[in-house]
């Protein structure tokens, strides 16, 4: 993408990756505690940490807590995601203790399916469960996230195969079918606050739940959007999505993933 500065001839140049990258680190505010998984997630927390939120909170699945990250983790299971931690715990304190016990403010999901809703499929596509036409890895922790953090963020490549009306399996509940459904499920609180694309940002109005396009990537439009949606989705409100600034992308850049093991 190349975006034209309102002040200057000059160009800025970013990759999609580095966009959203930039654009889920504004999703976590400062003294936030964030459960963050492998890729993407990890960018975003970093990046946050080291910007606008310097006080958040990182948890790894693994068992990470608290870390002050010196060099990017390649997974959640990367002894880097220890350097300078509060704790060396394991997967049951983390699921436990910190998650069930509510104290994760923001979880990063993904998906091979996010529908109209928020609902996540990572576990078989197709419509007959044991004979699917592709069989996923399952779960993992992302169903205990979906539950149970006070918000969620899903980061997804927007394409119609992903995004249906209605997932094939729901590995990861989302607002379910809207309104208050996902109350009416035994899951008064948490649900999905954001999907952040490749090609925009998807969020969800109060009392119903349905999604609605917040902003559209630089480079990207909405027809394009609209084109690679599975569903019908209001894009009446949506606006250009705030490019990175030269901070941001000099942080993500020399100090986040200098080695480009994420960044492309």
């Amino acid at each position: 993408m190349r975006y034209w500065g309102a002040s200057s001839l000059m160009t800025t140049t970013f990759s999609t990756v580095e966009m959203m990258a930039v654009v889920a680190a504004r999703e976590i505010r400062d003294r936030e505690v964030v459960f963050a998984g492998t890729g993407l997630p990890i960018l975003a927390a970093a990046l946050a940490q080291q910007t606008h939120a310097p006080d958040c909170t990182i948890v790894f699945e693994a068992g990470g807590v608290a870390p002050k990250l010196r060099h990017l983790p390649m997974s959640v299971g990367d002894s880097r995601t220890l350097s300078g931690a509060a704790q060396a715990a394991g997967l049951f304190e983390i699921f436990t203790y910190v998650l069930q016990g509510g104290r994760v403010d923001v979880g990063f999901l993904g998906g091979a399916q996010v529908d109209r809703y928020g609902n996540l499929n990572t576990t078989a596509l197709g419509p007959d469960y044991r004979r699917p036409a592709t069989r996923l890895p399952g779960s993992g922790g992302a169903a205990d996230i979906a539950a149970l953090a006070s918000r969620t963020v899903v980061i997804a490549r927007h394409e119609k195969r992903r995004f249906p009306e209605r997932v094939d399996y729901c590995t990861s509940p989302g607002w379910i079918r809207g309104g208050d459904s996902r109350a009416r499920a035994g899951l008064p609180a948490g649900g999905p606050a954001a999907i952040v694309t490749t090609l925009g940002v998807i969020r969800y109005r109060d009392g119903s739940h349905e999604p609605y396009l917040a902003s559209v990537h630089p480079g990207a439009s909405i027809e394009k959007v609209r084109s690679e949606t599975g569903f019908e989705l209001d894009c009446d409100d949506a606006v250009e999505t705030l490019p990175p600034s030269a901070v941001e992308l000099e942080a993500l850049r020399d100090s986040v993933d200098p080695e480009r093991i994420f960044l492309r």
